[in-house]
Formats: C-alpha cells, sequence, structure tokens
C-alpha cells in the first residue's frame, strides 16, 4: 500500500511511523486512521518487527481532529457506525508502542498517545483534551484511561477544565516516560526501543504487554490463574534456555521465540484480522 498520510520505516527489528501532514499539523482525518490502522496489521503481522514507535512529521504530533470544515465537523449524527477509538489501540497489538510526541498533541492526538504503551513528550509542546471546549466527547477511551493513570481528581482536571500542559506537566503527573527538548523525543524513544528489542525475548516481552493490560479487568484470584498457566508456558522454551545461556557466558541471547507462532492458547491474542 502507498501511504499518502504517514510514512513506515523498519530498521532493526523496530518500526517507526510517522504521521506525515507537516502542513496541517498532522490534523487527524479518515485517511490518516486507515493508513495508521493498516501499518499497525503489517507490524502485528510480522515477526520481524518487535516494536513500534509512533510519531509525527513537522512541529506537532496531531494538533487534533481536522477541523477544516469549520462548524460542520461535528455537525451530523448520520453515520454513528463509528468507534470512539479510530485507531487500534495499543493493548491491542502484541508489540509494545512506544509515543515520541515531538509536538503539540491535543484533542484526538492527545487521546490516542494516550493509548501508546509508552510516551515521550516535548518540553515546548502542549498537551490536552479540548474536546469539552468545542462542544463534544473526549474519545480514545480516555475517560476510562486517565483515572487509572493518574487518579480520579487529576482526570477530571485534565478532562473536564480542556486545559493544556506542558511536556514537563505531562511527565510529572505520570503520562509520559520522560520530557524533554522536542529535537530529542524521536531519538530518545528510538533509543528506549532498541533496548526493549534488544535485552528482552520478544515473545515474552509481547506476552507480558498483554498481561499488563489484560490484568485491568480481572479479579486478582483469576489475574493469579492466568498468569500461572502463561508462566508455565514460557518456561523450557528455546529463548528460556538461551536466556539462562547467555546470562552465564556473559553474552547478548540470541532470541529465537516468534511472537505470532509462540503464543499461549489460555492467552486472547490481541489483534485477529
Amino acid at each position: 500500500m502507498k501511504y499518502r498520510s504517514i510514512r513506515l520505516e523498519i530498521d532493526r527489528h523496530i518500526a517507526l511511523i510517522t504521521l506525515d501532514r507537516p502542513d496541517q499539523l498532522n490534523t487527524f482525518n479518515q485517511l490518516l486512521a486507515d493508513e495508521w490502522n493498516h501499518a499497525y496489521h503489517l507490524c502485528e503481522n510480522n515477526d520481524d518487527i518487535r516494536a513500534i514507535v509512533v510519531a509525527g512529521s513537522g512541529k506537532a504530533f496531531c494538533a487534533g481532529a481536522d477541523m477544516s470544515e469549520g462548524e460542520t465537523t461535528f455537525d451530523s449524527r448520520e453515520d454513528m457506525s463509528f468507534s470512539s477509538c479510530p485507531v487500534i489501540p495499543a493493548w491491542r497489538l502484541s508489540k509494545p508502542v512506544i509515543g515520541a510526541i515531538n509536538g503539540h498533541a491535543v484533542g484526538v492526538g492527545f487521546g490516542l498517545a494516550l493509548q501508546f504503551d509508552f510516551r515521550f513528550v516535548a518540553d515546548e509542546a502542549k498537551y490536552g483534551l479540548l474536546q469539552v471546549r468545542r462542544g463534544v466527547l473526549a474519545d480514545a477511551c480516555s475517560h476510562w484511561l486517565l483515572p487509572r493513570m493518574v487518579g480520579i481528581e487529576r482526570a477530571m482536571d485534565i478532562i473536564l477544565t480542556g486545559k493544556t500542559m506542558k511536556g514537563a506537566e505531562v511527565a510529572e503527573i505520570g503520562l509520559a516516560k520522560k520530557s524533554l527538548p522536542a529535537a530529542q523525543v524521536l531519538p530518545d524513544a528510538l533509543a528506549f526501543a532498541e533496548e526493549l528489542v534488544t535485552f528482552s525475548a520478544p515473545a515474552v516481552l509481547a506476552i507480558t504487554k498483554q498481561l499488563v493490560w489484560q490484568s485491568l479487568g480481572m479479579t486478582i484470584a483469576s489475574f493469579e490463574k492466568l498468569e500461572t498457566q502463561v508462566l508455565h508456558h514460557t518456561m523450557g522454551t528455546a529463548d528460556a534456555l538461551e536466556g539462562g545461556l547467555a546470562y552465564m557466558e556473559r553474552r547478548q541471547a540470541l532470541w529465537q521465540g516468534s511472537v505470532n507462532h509462540d503464543w499461549p492458547d489460555i492467552l486472547s491474542k490481541p489483534l485477529k484480522d
């Protein structure tokens, strides 16, 4: 597929998806959503890809919805078939998704960023859910995510006021791994992705990520049973043996595990075609 709104590059087990509408500040529209989802499917089905980094080109990551149509942007109720999550959320992907939020991310742009597994943000940029000031509801499951990430009161403060925050505040309240100068955001996000794909066994990395996300809807007793069964699945595998051997020999492990072929039957596979 030839992309028009994004770029997809793959290097050393890392996929870099770049939102590529810089003249429009990467504002969100249906074409961007379709291509982003297509790229996610490609990444999920490619065992050579072990981590995904998402960035924006130009000055913004995603400056909200494309409002070039002005007052008609949110005026229609004719098509109510769409989801509030227009892009596949990170919890439906087995590979870790790291956001290099190198510029402004507001409205749906910030909501989609909250769905990533990790976020690196820019000191200079603005972040926030502004929808309440546009007369519509915030989306991307932000009402579910934010209370779990920062607590009820902070979540209410962010969603109900529609305020914007700088990168330092986003990181301080726990919504980003790190706040950096804008030019350093993507290099640091890529370096973190490389650390993950180098030192973590790919199948176990993906399984572990899914255990964390799926635990949010489980009782502790149910989760203990699931975790035990998945632990049994990972023991005695080629990567379990290689990890111990590499440690004893003081060398980098040579991982062989496959996310798509070594997935435990007991654990739900996150994304299905």
